[in-house]
């Protein structure tokens, strides 16, 4: 039969060096071909497998392959999907296994978050109890920073770069014009219960009255009278002020303040619009011109900002799941290992699926100033290191350069080929 074969997939939301940890994988597959065979893109993630719809990228020229490290976005398709409770119903864990013997795969890498290394995890179980070899590798991503175990995860040092660099200069603008126009701006960025993405904007604030002047955290609950004072005290001493909120802050009874009311596939509230309601307390009641904004799916796509760190950090984490899956490591996600912040130096370690599969990590304590505004320099000290260089993709006549794959898919195999 030859060497096994690769199946690799990614999962959730997409980051700015994703596609570099797919890149590593496939570079490095290629440097074993005695050892392993052809690596298979799950096309949208896991539901590639379920559909057996497999992207062959071998087939892919040498260059897109090489380009392929730059291009933002999910470069094989994503997916939000929760695979179903094993122990009531575990017909899509063999229909995968059915895949995988089919295409003779003997090796996964699924590169995601928390509901990504649950899902992992499940798999490998699965295997195991049908006696079916398969290395089940863990590839950490995600722009929340809130897997535990490892230091961070790729794409958060792209994203808080992003976020740091945007607030620093939207404050700019509103410090140009405040004297006679808007006197508060607001930065909605992502993160439901971790508050790593807004505590990056405090990277950009350089004095003790400097911009962003206040940072809203899902790790605090929110004070209206503290809030209103906080930035009437901005507006008098700075002119203006600048706000970082997350999309995860809670009323004083844990409430989301921008709960829209609807669950996502693995029972997440969706949130989104708690900007225009911040804007709206200091309009009614302070007579504040705001102006607000969203960063979206921008702070965790802005390739051609990313971070020089958190790219070679993707790109090391794909190589190592070959690595780790040829000595023969299973059920484990990949972790990075800080030894020390000065000079920054780090390595790759491991965790067990189990132990990570839908654990979040939020922000300490230490690293939230005390008045619950801003961030320590404890804070300051974790993060700066993982936002350091640039990583460029190529650019022509002004533009980022990005590959345009041929995604071609392998030949189904298995009988039933519309699963879902």
């Amino acid at each position: 039969m030859g060497p096994k074969n690769v199946f690799y997939a990614q999962s959730g939301g997409p980051t700015a060096v994703i596609n570099a940890s797919a890149y590593g994988v496939i570079q490095q597959a290629q440097q074993h071909p005695d050892k392993m065979g052809t690596v298979f893109a799950g096309r949208n993630g896991i539901i590639g497998a379920l559909k057996e719809e497999l992207i062959d990228t071998s087939k892919e020229s040498p260059d897109d392959i090489e380009q392929l490290q730059y291009l933002p976005g999910s470069a094989f398709g994503s997916c939000r999907y929760k695979l179903k409770n094993i122990a009531k119903d575990n017909t899509e864990y063999l229909r995968l296994i059915e895949v995988f013997k089919a295409h003779h795969i003997g090796y996964f890498f699924y590169n995601g978050g928390g509901d990504s290394q649950d899902t992992a995890y499940k798999i490998s179980q699965m295997s195991q109890q049908l006696n079916y070899p398969l290395s089940c590798i863990g590839i950490p991503k995600t722009i929340d920073n809130d897997l535990p175990f490892t230091d961070n995860c790729p794409g958060f040092g792209s994203t808080a770069k992003y976020i740091a660099t945007s607030i620093a200069e939207a404050s700019m603008d509103v410090a140009g014009m405040a004297a006679s126009s808007t006197k508060v701006f607001i930065m909605e960025v992502m993160g439901r219960h971790a508050g790593w993405i807004a505590a990056a904007g405090g990277l950009a604030q350089n004095q003790p009255d400097g911009a962003p002047q206040v940072i809203l955290f899902p790790e605090i609950r929110f004070n209206k009278d503290d809030f209103i004072k906080k930035v009437l005290q901005s507006v008098k001493h700075a002119g203006f002020c600048s706000i970082v909120v997350s999309e995860g802050v809670k009323d004083q009874n844990g409430n989301f303040l921008s709960d829209s009311g609807s669950l996502d596939a693995f029972g997440h509230h969706q949130l989104g619009g708690v900007a225009p309601f911040i804007q709206t307390i200091l309009k009614n009641e302070c007579d504040l011109k705001c102006h607000w904004a969203v960063t979206d799916y921008l702070q965790r796509s802005a390739r051609h900002l990313a971070s020089r760190t958190d790219f070679e950090q993707a790109k090391a984490l794909g190589a190592a799941a070959v690595d780790h899956a040829l000595r023969g490591e299973n059920n484990v996600m990949l972790t990075i290992n800080r030894l020390s912040s000065e000079p920054y130096t780090w390595n790759i370690g491991t965790a067990p699926l189990k132990d990570v599969a839908n654990v979040e990590k939020t922000m300490p304590e230490n690293f939230i100033s005390e008045d619950g505004f801003g961030i320590t320099q404890a804070c300051r000290d974790y993060m700066l290191p993982l936002i350091q260089g640039e990583a460029y993709p190529p650019f022509k006549n002004g533009l980022p350069l990005y590959p345009t794959l041929k995604k071609e898919l392998a030949v189904k195999k298995c009988v039933n080929a519309a699963f879902v």
